[in-house]
């Protein structure tokens, strides 16, 4: 790998794990550390937490599934257990580099079952794209039923139009720029990535039939159905968390969706699993909904903490899975032009 290549990719594991540290650092200076411990040991009900993580292996399982469906229509029957685990793997490597996790998957398809990257990594713009739709539906109706309740959360939190100025603190002018120079940095990124993609047409050409594969999928109920059911499994995965704590379990289930919507507005931001952008997003809704400032922080810290683990410990299952799973004879034979594979190649190792 030559210098820029190497300074490229330094920055982009770097500048998530700066901007996501800077913002929980700003959060958590001064917090009794010591008491989250007393919680975690003492006070919290583990029974529901336990009981949250089938729901969020689930809702990774139920991506893969629903990937296969738009593979098969490019003439592509990967195994379940390879594209299952693929998700898994892909959710571990975005805690490294955020988003990196779209080209990891592809990369395990490639090597495992000898699927065209370009192929693949066009199915996967059409599954985010259809996602993004769905969590602009739940947005919007969420919004309508909590309304009252964002506009105080944009009223506090200065995020209002008449009263942005006046509103912010020099800390919520600071963590504001950050966020903004990184989602910028990550559209450079995205775009460079595109540009090198523009270079080879047949690249463009693999991207485009994985895009246009979702017109062909066997199934477009039960295509519908596994994305409601991916977002479902992800709601009661956090949504079973609110019964861990006194402070939490009576909140009812209109402040979770608030906080399920806003916690996923707020990952956007290119750090680690949302570290740092959704603690502070969630934890300022809580505090709206009458919980204290620091329970508050102890929800943010402990559950974003304990979920960030069950995805580093699925993420190392997959990797030692995967070491066991052969590969498909054909893998290395199947015809791809050889430009395309040396772009696929290089974009594999974001």
């Amino acid at each position: 790998m030559n210098e820029k290549g190497t300074m490229s990719n330094v920055v982009k594991i770097v500048l998530p794990l700066l901007l996501g540290g800077a913002i929980l650092y700003w959060m958590y200076r001064g917090f009794d550390f010591e008491r989250v411990r007393q919680v975690v040991l003492h006070e919290m009900d583990w029974t529901w937490m336990l009981l949250s993580f089938p729901f969020g292996i689930l809702a990774m399982a139920i991506r893969g599934w629903r990937w296969k469906q738009t593979l098969e229509p490019l003439g592509q029957q990967p195994r379940n257990s390879v594209v299952a685990n693929s998700i898994f793997l892909s959710y571990a490597a975005s805690l490294v580099v955020p988003r990196i996790g779209e080209f990891t998957r592809c990369g395990v398809l490639k090597r495992w079952e000898g699927i065209s990257f370009t192929k693949a990594l066009g199915t996967v713009v059409t599954e985010r794209i259809v996602d993004m739709l769905l969590m602009l539906l739940i947005v919007g109706l969420t919004l309508l039923i909590e309304m009252s309740t964002f506009g105080t959360f944009f009223r506090q939190t200065g995020t209002n139009l008449t009263g942005i100025l006046s509103g912010f603190t020099w800390a919520g002018w600071l963590v504001t720029a950050i966020c903004l120079v990184a989602v910028c940095i990550l559209l450079w990124v995205l775009l460079r990535r595109l540009s090198i993609y523009n270079k080879v047409k047949t690249t463009l050409s693999g991207i485009w039939e994985g895009i246009t594969s979702l017109r062909s999928v066997r199934s477009v109920p039960l295509f519908i159905v596994m994305t409601v059911g991916i977002w479902l499994c992800y709601f009661l995965h956090y949504y079973l968390t609110f019964f861990c704590f006194d402070f939490t379990k009576d909140l009812g289930l209109s402040c979770a969706l608030v906080t399920f919507v806003v916690g996923s507005i707020a990952v956007i931001v290119p750090t680690p699993n949302g570290a740092g952008p959704w603690h502070f997003a969630v934890k300022t809704m809580l505090i709206l909904y009458g919980v204290a400032d620091e329970q508050a922080l102890y929800f943010v810290l402990i559950v974003h903490t304990v979920q960030t683990l069950l995805v580093v410990v699925v993420g190392i299952y997959a990797w030692v899975r995967l070491s066991f799973i052969s590969r498909r004879a054909d893998s290395y034979f199947r015809a791809e032009p050889q430009s395309t594979l040396s772009d696929a190649q290089s974009n594999n190792n974001i």
